[in-house]
């Protein structure tokens, strides 16, 4: 998921350990993101849609700005995953101004709240404007999550997508390494690990060009092939999602079975959901 749960912010001397006002009725964030799981998990979009907008609905009529932030951070990665850019926008927008409101700015909230907006920008080909809220996100990180906290790894990845993108290669390498690094140490890290191998496949395409780096990229597949096999990993909605994430990249460099055997196991997943 790319919003804050409220493991995120229920933090010792957190804002939103309280209300805002006297007048604030938080809504119930675990029920709301419970059933939202239960969307993502059947690949039923349409329905997620209409339940965050629901739960937005309520936060707003609650004056509920910590349930409304989190809310805005979920809308934005799903807006992110539909490819709807002016909704994606717009739950961007909201989300940064609830930032301010609260005062939040420098705290972690604040930097997962940057992260999912760089990731939006990255989403659109924005990723000149993507790439100072990356650094804004990983300065806090950085200073305030310990060494091994899967959230630097989730930021380290995105980060070096936009990078990539911008044609600062060697930085981009180096995040995607301090990604494998984090990711290794977490319980089921393999599939954030096969993202990041097969976007080193793609960095070395792009830096050196497909015949030169071939050795590199059929190694890199392979790696990501033997992650997404791992038989510890929970086969449920988030691994259909990865699956289906990655099966075009081994179909581009002409992996077909691969790409095809990915794509249907995601679909048996969602379907039996």
């Amino acid at each position: 998921m790319n919003g804050l749960r409220p493991e995120d912010y229920l933090e010792p001397g957190c804002i939103f350990c309280k209300p805002e006002d006297e007048n604030a009725r938080p809504v119930d964030l675990r029920r709301c993101f419970s059933r939202l799981d239960e969307y993502l998990d059947r690949n039923d979009y349409a329905a997620a849609r209409r339940h965050l907008d629901y739960w937005k609905a309520e936060a707003l009529a609650n004056n509920d700005l910590r349930g409304l932030l989190s809310i805005e951070n979920e809308r934005m990665g799903l807006f992110r995953k539909l490819g709807d850019e002016a909704a994606a926008e717009e739950a961007l927008a909201s989300a940064l101004a609830l930032v301010e409101r609260t005062g939040l700015d420098g705290t972690v909230t604040a930097a997962t709240t940057w992260l999912n907006a760089a990731t939006v920008r990255k989403r659109f080909d924005r990723a000149a404007e993507a790439l100072p809220l990356y650094e804004k996100s990983r300065a806090v990180y950085e200073r305030e999550l310990a060494p091994e906290d899967p959230r630097l790894g989730g930021l380290y990845n995105n980060m070096a997508l936009a990078l990539a993108d911008l044609g600062r290669f060697a930085e981009a390498r180096g995040l995607y390494e301090k990604a494998l690094s984090v990711m290794e140490r977490q319980p089921h890290g393999a599939l954030e690990m096969a993202v990041t191998e097969l976007n080193l496949a793609d960095l070395a395409a792009a830096e050196r060009g497909l015949l030169e780096a071939e050795a590199e990229i059929e190694t890199r597949l392979d790696r990501a092939r033997a992650l997404l096999e791992d038989p510890s990993l929970p086969r449920n909605g988030y691994y259909a999602f990865v699956c289906e994430k990655c099966a075009p990249s081994f179909g581009y460099y002409g992996r077909f079975m691969e790409e095809m055997e990915l794509k249907q196991r995601a679909e048996d997943l969602y379907a039996g959901a």
